[in-house]
């Protein structure tokens, strides 16, 4: 049984293939993994709509994805669009796109479905803390999401919220130079830390996990890890003062230093210091000595959802019983 799950996020477009076997409490294996980076929201918060080379860079990367998706033989494709198609005109383009390429029509998501499938996709094969509370956040191009849970006995959410700040967005709004000026970082702090204000505190003793790009090319910078192996990267634990080490060095670098920085991906290189000081903001305002990486996120959220529904179809009994 193999299902497909594709992210359309504001700076990557991600895709798992993924199977599972019939075996009670099989865990899904996946097949093809990929992330595009398309930054389909390149201007999108100064003129809330799609650029049109941002909307051709991300139907280029959408039909390599169906022929990959037509050569694993899925049963059952999702497609799902966070921060970007919720803010730009010419979602209907992109959306028109979708339907033709994988015959199903994008979802997108609204804050409550993003959280519960960030989180149950995050914590997937990850050390299991019983029903301790768990923090996630997940910093994207356009918006960063904070989901507090417990997994024991079926996921139960106490706190999740999207905030308007991501790696592109601030970057776009606030950095005028390379590197970064003081007074750009200064700048981004300040709207970070105004946008969670309202965060609530977590346990310290449990490390928060940062999910997506961001939080994973730091963590492969930190270790040197080339070519990039999420693998490695899925569980590691990071300290928060090693990862405050990486952002002042990729902060203190241009843009063609970042770039050759190993375990840099290229395309992260120019908004990366951003993704950093939300991270750390994050971090700080918990007090937490450390974080767990996580390479996974919606997508893997959205192959367990997809797998539950193929199961219960199975399961149902026919008309004619």
């Amino acid at each position: 049984m193999r299902v497909a799950a594709i992210d359309v996020g504001t700076n990557t477009v991600l895709l798992l293939v993924a199977e599972q076997g019939n075996e009670e409490g099989a865990q899904p294996v996946a097949i093809a993994e990929r992330a595009t980076i398309t930054r389909l929201g390149e201007g999108v918060d100064r003129a809330r709509r799609f650029a049109p080379a941002a909307l051709e860079r991300t139907q280029a990367c959408l039909r390599d994805y169906a022929d990959i998706v037509s050569r694993c033989g899925v049963e059952r494709v999702a497609v799902v669009g966070t921060s970007a198609m919720r803010d730009a005109a010419g979602s209907d383009v992109l959306a028109a796109a979708i339907s033709r390429e994988f015959g199903v029509p994008p979802r997108i998501l609204a804050g409550l479905d993003e959280a519960r499938l960030t989180f149950e996709g995050a914590l997937s094969g990850l050390p299991d803390e019983g029903n301790a509370e768990e923090a996630v956040f997940d910093i994207g191009g356009g918006s960063t999401e904070v989901v507090i849970g417990r997994r024991g006995g079926g996921v139960n959410l106490s706190f999740s919220a999207s905030y308007d700040v991501g790696s592109v967005r601030l970057t776009e709004r606030w950095v005028t130079s390379d590197p970064p000026a003081a007074r750009d970082l200064a700048h981004i702090q300040e709207q970070v830390l105004a946008a969670f204000s309202q965060v609530p505190a977590v346990n310290p003793g449990t490390p928060p996990i940062g999910v997506a790009g961001t939080l994973t090319t730091l963590a492969a910078v930190a270790r040197s890890v080339v070519p990039y192996d999420g693998a490695r990267m899925h569980g590691l634990v990071l300290p928060v003062g090693e990862l405050r080490a990486v952002v002042a060095r990729l902060a203190a670098a241009d843009l063609q230093q970042r770039r050759n920085i190993p375990g840099m991906h290229p395309g992260r290189a120019d908004v990366i210091v951003a993704g950093g000081c939300i991270a750390l903001s994050l971090l700080e305002l918990w007090h937490a000595p450390s974080v767990r990486i996580s390479d996974r996120g919606v997508r893997w959220g959205l192959v367990l959802e997809l797998f539950k529904d193929l199961k219960g179809r199975d399961c149902a009994p026919s008309r004619s019983s």
